[in-house]
């Protein structure tokens, strides 16, 4: 293996050895806690621009199929591991992780200690970062990497969007009708909502109101996505005019900013984000704890105890995350307590990560059956 550097905006400088395609590469540096599901982080489209760190420090044990992929590509800007499986083990494994990597161009790192770099990055915060295994000259790097673009800012919804309308036939008898706006959709969701009998008509980032309306849906969906919230405006202009006219709303993680947004709401960068698949959160509508999975680095900021009236109805907080008491969930409801609408921070998907939130594809089900 051929050496290469890693380096951080604010000078911090690792070495280790070079790790999938060899070149150069940079993004924000941001830390992933799951000890499983590496493939369905890698091609989550929420991680455009994003150099991951992985804290698990065995990467690679089970290798790459083609079952689990949660996009066509792997989205992330680089990857960085300690202990790369030096061979994968799995019933299921076609390739290796590092083959596909390297297939895909995707410039990483190994080698390294992953802690350190970790613990660097909760207490200074996300930040720039480059890989290199061209260049031997850290000073050389930095300042490639100060030159790199910033997330904050980023409209990158349009840039991981499918470029045309495709539908998601319901498995069984089809009792829904959904649009679900592809701001970086990942494989399963539609997956999950076909299980239910919903029929779900995928749409490019850059639909209009009157194309979605034109489907004549019993429900909107938003997707996850990358870049900031605060850089998105058509699709917020689009979910109010739905909001308007009363359309069932169901979002996640990116959903439920642009909810956020849509109602009023501003939303801001976190120091660090929620990335893996172990994070608590409760659901004050229940009081039920669930363990859920999370990529996101930006947040609503949206009242915890009180109500807020908008021009859509009565907006509350229904879910937080218990270890930050960070929003991770609006409802909207009517002047009669109806539910209208509601959002998750987090993926009940469930790809990779725990099954504890699937139930809010039932109660988006519930909503549009007019039962919440």
């Amino acid at each position: 293996m051929s050496g290469a550097i890693l380096v951080l905006e604010d000078g911090r400088t690792f070495t280790g050895d070079a790790y999938g395609a060899e070149g150069e590469t940079f993004g924000e540096a941001v830390f992933n806690t799951g000890m499983t599901g590496y493939q369905e982080t890698l091609t989550d489209p929420s991680y455009h621009r994003q150099v991951v760190v992985m804290t698990a420090p065995h990467i690679g044990n089970t290798g790459v199929n083609d079952e689990d992929p949660e996009s066509s590509r792997i989205w992330v800007a680089g990857y960085v591991v300690r202990d790369p499986a030096r061979r994968s083990s799995n019933w299921r494994s076609q390739r290796s992780l590092d083959d596909e990597l390297r297939a895909q161009g995707v410039v990483g790192i190994s080698g390294i200690d992953t802690r350190a770099l970790t613990r660097h990055l909760r207490e200074r915060g996300a930040m720039r970062v480059g890989i290199s295994s061209t260049e031997t000259d850290p000073a050389a790097l930095l300042e490639r990497v100060r030159a790199s673009s910033e997330m904050a800012g980023a409209e990158l919804s349009s840039e991981v969007s499918t470029g045309e309308t495709y539908v998601v036939p319901a498995h069984g008898d089809k009792r829904f009708t959904v649009v679900a706006l592809d701001l970086g959709i990942k494989t399963m969701t539609p997956h999950r909502m076909a299980e239910r009998g919903i029929e779900v008509h995928v749409v490019p980032a850059t639909a209009s109101l009157d194309e979605v309306l034109a489907i004549e849906p019993d429900g909107l969906f938003f997707s996850n996505g990358p870049g900031d919230p605060a850089a998105t405006t058509d699709q917020i202009a689009l979910l109010q005019g739905a909001l308007e006219r009363d359309l069932p709303y169901f979002g996640i993680c990116f959903g439920n900013q642009l909810f956020g947004r849509a109602l009023g709401f501003g939303t801001y960068k976190l120091k660090y984000g929620h990335r893996g698949i172990n994070q608590p959160v409760l659901d004050r509508t229940t009081n039920k704890v669930e363990v859920t999975a999370h990529n996101h680095g930006f947040a609503v900021d949206a009242p915890l105890d009180a109500p807020t009236t908008t021009p859509y109805g009565v907006a509350t907080v229904s879910h937080v995350c218990l270890n930050d008491d960070v929003v991770e969930g609006l409802e909207l409801r009517d002047e009669a307590g109806s539910l209208k609408s509601f959002s998750v921070q987090y993926h009940p998907e469930a790809a990779a990560g725990p099954h504890d939130a699937a139930y809010l594809f039932d109660r988006f089900i519930q909503l549009m059956a007019k039962e919440a």
